[in-house]
């Protein structure tokens, strides 16, 4: 159980990483686009005889921004994949405490039936040993009658 419940912990401490890496890479391309964003606006202003390398630059940033997000959808598909595993650890860690729980619940019955036949057993035992003591006391009242019949 404890074995288990560990490596849920562990797998949480997984998801949490997978969750970064998820929006490091958001925050990664929302900074490429504002770097677009900007260069677009800073070509506007610029000398005309450096559009080509603003071209060349802002081809540079697509390209980075296609990359960016093949990135993120691999670091999504991760997280996809971790927290699955983490639900299927989850669900093993219950099942083990439901079972726990029926195992304490039947070894309890267990108890329960053990003690009610022992004071079953202790209650027929009492019963015999009142019913021998009458017996011997009938049979003492019996020899104390028979003696003061025989003296009369």
């Amino acid at each position: 159980m404890e074995f288990r419940i560990r490596k849920k912990e562990e797998q949480i401490m997984v998801v949490q990483k997978a969750q970064q890496a998820v929006f490091t890479a958001e925050e990664n391309i929302r900074k490429n686009n504002e770097e677009i964003a900007s260069t677009k606006a800073n070509m506007r202003l610029a000398d005309p005889m450096m559009y080509e390398t603003y071209d060349k630059y802002l081809t540079h940033l697509w390209e980075k921004a296609e990359k960016l997000e093949e990135i993120r959808v691999q670091a999504q598909r991760q997280l996809e994949i971790e927290t699955h595993k983490l639900v299927l650890l989850e669900q093993a860690v219950k099942i083990l405490e439901k079972h726990k729980e029926k195992l304490r619940d039947i070894y309890i019955e267990e108890e329960k039936a053990a003690e009610l036949k022992q004071y079953s057993e202790l209650g027929v035992t009492r019963f015999f040993r009142q019913t021998a003591d009458k017996a011997e006391e009938d049979a003492e009242i019996l020899k104390k009658l028979e003696e003061l019949e025989g003296s009369l």
